[in-house]
């Protein structure tokens, strides 16, 4: 069964390890990769990425891409969302460190974000356009 509008938006925004599915051009299968991302209900999906990667090429060219983030344990459920890209740029030290907060525990996070180069990478914004969900507990 489907979510609701509330439940998708609320289970998009807790951290999940999101699957990132971009078009990667003729005669190749889409780009699909595990990224870390933030949300917040009613805003756009920020992702970084290396500025230089593959993925980042593809992305820019595209413009548009699908994330994918789901509960394996009981009751398993998913939700799906697609929409173009609103804005990419360097990635800042807040953006690095709020998304990093999302999945890593509060005594790595230092060292994590102290080891990064915020330099090396750009921040995506993707606005949520169609939503696919489903709760198979709900059955």
């Amino acid at each position: 069964m489907g979510l609701s509008e509330r439940e998708r938006v609320e289970f998009l925004a807790e951290p999940h390890i999101a699957g990132l599915a971009v078009d990667a051009g003729p005669e190749r299968g889409p780009l699909s990769v595990p990224v870390w991302y933030d949300y917040v209900p009613g805003g756009d999906l920020l992702f970084l990425t290396g500025a230089e990667s593959r993925k980042a090429a593809l992305i820019a060219k595209a413009g548009r891409l699908t994330v994918l983030v789901q509960r394996t344990s009981p009751t398993y459920r998913y939700v799906s969302v697609e929409g173009p890209v609103v804005g990419s740029g360097p990635t800042t030290l807040e953006q690095l460190t709020r998304i990093a907060a999302r999945y890593l525990s509060p005594e790595a996070l230092p060292g994590y974000v102290e080891g990064s180069d915020p330099h090396a990478l750009v921040t995506f914004r993707m606005a949520p356009q169609r939503w696919l969900s489903a709760d198979l507990g709900a059955l």
